[in-house]
This record gives structure tokens, sequence and C-alpha cells, in this order.
């Protein structure tokens, strides 16, 4: 459940504009709810800050379409990753189906959001998501849009690699505004040793599983970053954009969130 409508509840049984009867009823779920195949975590808002976030993957379109009602029924904001093109058009259409208008699917990301983005006001200051190349672009926008539903500001500078490394000084004033830098690249991963070398900004180094053989789906990046030589470099699991951006979005809050 969202934070700001369990407070808003309350606000209303002291005001006794609502029963404690009525507030008990829309509470009594909390904290989860009992779908059979799964248990939807309506409390984790509450506890984290950041609402449930189904992984779309090995579940069928029907499941992610029950869990995110549920999620949205809890009041809110909640998305789905990993979901891929033709499952996305099935759970859209069943969400929608559940009485939930507000669902949008995200095919680059391969992200379904349920419920209007939070304003753009719990960070300290930007966070700044770096691809290295074109093809790692759906984990960084997996990354830029975990940020955005934390209620953070973004900014994208994709294709900036290592082959051209004039592509990344080019962005130089928007990588030092910004506070935290989440940086994806796969190949073999250098990206975040390099962008770590030239600006003093922590950075998340998130390994892409894209590549020739020799990169072994992403372990020739990840090896890469765990291994580097520069300071600052924190690294997260092969294509876990989500990972990165919610850690982001977690370093960067406003310490009264």
């Amino acid at each position: 459940m969202d934070p700001n409508r369990i407070r808003e509840l309350l606000a209303e049984v002291g005001a006794g504009t609502r029963s404690v009867d009525d507030a008990f009823r829309e509470l009594k779920e909390l904290p989860f709810r009992e779908l059979g195949f799964a248990r939807a975590d309506t409390h984790r808002h509450l506890r984290t800050g950041f609402p449930e976030v189904v992984f779309g993957l090995g579940k069928t379109p029907e499941q992610i379409a029950a869990i995110l009602i549920e999620l949205g029924r809890a009041g809110s904001t909640a998305f789905a990753t990993r979901v891929e093109a033709g499952a996305a058009e099935v759970v859209v259409a069943a969400v929608r189906a559940g009485g939930f208008t507000d669902v949008r699917h995200h095919p680059l990301a391969r992200v379904i959001a349920l419920g209007a983005p939070p304003p753009a006001t719990a960070g300290r200051g930007l966070i700044a998501v770096i691809s290295a190349g074109t093809a790692d672009v759906p984990v960084a926008e997996e990354a830029a849009l975990t940020v955005e539903l934390a209620g953070q500001r973004v900014q994208r500078i994709y294709d900036a690699g290592v082959a051209g490394i004039h592509r990344l000084l080019a962005e130089r004033r928007a990588v030092e505004e910004s506070e935290i830098l989440i940086v994806v690249a796969g190949m073999e991963g250098a990206l975040p040793s390099v962008v770590a070398g030239l600006f003093a900004r922590p950075v998340i180094a998130v390994p892409t599983s894209i590549g020739y053989g020799s990169s072994l789906g992403g372990i020739a990046a990840l090896l890469s970053m765990l291994n580097s030589c520069a300071a600052g470099v924190a690294v997260v699991n092969i294509d876990n954009g989500f990972g990165a951006g919610r850690m982001a979005a977690m370093l960067n809050r406003k310490s009264s969130e």
C-alpha cells in the first residue's frame, strides 16, 4: 500500500470522517494477498519505500496481470520487468479489463508500469544512466524507468562506449551534473572503469549479456567490472538494470525520505 494512502486513511479516522471499521477493512489484507500461485506483497512499499516488482520471466501473462492488479488494488504504483512483446499485449489487456486504465508498456525496456509515476521530488540530484552501446539500451532503460518510478530525476546518455571515447567526453557537463552514475556495458565491460577514472561520482556498473562468444553471456563483462582498477565502482548482476536503478535511487534519496 502507498504510504501516502496510509497517512490519509489515519487522518480520516482521526478527523472522524472514516470509521475505524472502514479503515480496518481497507488494511486487513496487509502485508500480502494470497493468489494461490503467488503472494502479492502489498506491504513492501511501506517497508522499503518501493513497491513489489514482478519479474516477468517464468510467469504466464495471466499470472503477471493478476499480481499487478492486486498491487494496483493496494494503491501502489507497480511494474513488471522482462515482459516480452507478445506477453505484454495480453498483460496490458487483462489489467485494463481488471479496471486499471493507467497501464503502459515500455517495449524497449520490456517493462509494464501500472499507475502514474510519482513526482520527481524524492532525490537529492540527478542520476545519469550511461550505456556503452545501443544494444545495451534495453537494460539501461530498465534502470532509468526504475529511477523514475522511485520519484527521482534521470538523464540518459546512450551509445558512449570506449570504442569512441569522444562520445563520452562530449557529455562531460551532463555527467558532472549528476550525483550517481549507472554505467551499462557488455562486450569487455570496460566503460565503468573509464567513467570512474574520469569523474568523481559513484559508479554502479551493470554488465550485460551483449557480446560475441567469448563474452560468455556477460560473464566477461562482469569479471572486468569486478576487477576494476578504478575506485568507486560497485557491480550488480548481469542484465540487472532494475537492481542498479533501485540502488542508485536509495543512495540518492533525500534524508527525510
